[in-house]
Formats: C-alpha cells, sequence, structure tokens
C-alpha cells in the first residue's frame, strides 16, 4: 500500500472505533492474525481481546474522544500521536467512577500488512491516567 492509502486506513480506523464509538469496528481493520503489545513484558493481546480492551475503555469513558495531533507513515508502518479526552462515568483498572475529566497522550506504531494491521505497540499514558483518576502509584 502507499503512504496515502497506510494515512487514509488510519484515519478511517480512528473514525469508525473512535469518534463513532465502535470498538467491533476493529475486525474490519486488523488482521486475524493481529497482535497488540501493551509491554514487553506481557503477551501481546489478540484481535478480540484487543476489541475487549477497547470496549472496556469506552465503558469507563462513554464520552472518549481522541485527536490525531500527528501521523507519520512509511510503506508498511504508521506512527501517530493522539490526545484521548473524555469522563471517568465507569469503573477503569479497579478504579470506580470519579466523575473526573481526563487528557492524556498516546503513542502508536502500527504495523501494516496486506492493506490491515498486523501488530501495533504503544497506547496511553496509563501512569498520567491513574494519576489524573487520583489513583497513587508507586513503583
Amino acid at each position: 500500500m502507499s503512504r496515502a492509502d497506510n494515512r487514509a486506513l488510519l484515519m478511517s480506523y480512528m473514525t469508525e472505533v473512535w469518534e463513532r464509538g465502535d470498538p467491533e469496528a476493529v475486525a474490519l481493520f486488523a488482521d486475524e492474525d493481529f497482535r497488540r503489545h501493551q509491554s514487553p513484558t506481557a503477551g501481546p493481546l489478540d484481535r478480540a481481546s484487543q476489541i475487549e480492551r477497547l470496549k472496556g475503555f469506552r465503558q469507563a469513558f462513554p464520552d472518549m474522544t481522541i485527536e490525531v495531533e500527528d501521523v507519520v507513515v512509511t510503506d508498511d508502518r504508521i506512527a501517530f500521536r493522539s490526545t484521548l479526552r473524555g469522563t471517568h462515568l465507569g469503573p477503569f483498572m479497579g478504579i470506580p467512577a470519579t466523575g473526573r475529566q481526563v487528557e492524556v497522550g498516546l503513542l502508536d506504531l502500527i504495523r501494516i500488512e496486506n492493506g490491515r494491521f498486523a501488530e501495533q505497540w504503544g497506547g496511553p499514558d496509563v501512569y498520567d491516567l491513574l494519576t489524573q483518576l487520583g489513583a497513587t502509584v508507586t513503583v
């Protein structure tokens, strides 16, 4: 795929999954063998697990929006920086709804294969998100 095609794929994904709030739409963009890497020490999520993860975010932050700030595209990779905004109205990582507004940065890298997402790395700044929700994070 061309760089323009890859950029269009990302923007369609952001529209369907995030603007329209449809985590199930991940299946339209991610390959059956898709892997979502969240941490070097944890195993990757498969496509179904990624959909469930996004449903959890949507339940915790039902008014969530994500604004794409920067995009860098190559022939088989998309890197982007975005900002998540929303209101904490449902449980998130064991934290009951607080009603707090959050604004968190995200950095993601997606590998494209045959016009679909094959792998993805990165995500939201979870430490910042938990801090905004009033959690005490110890290392």
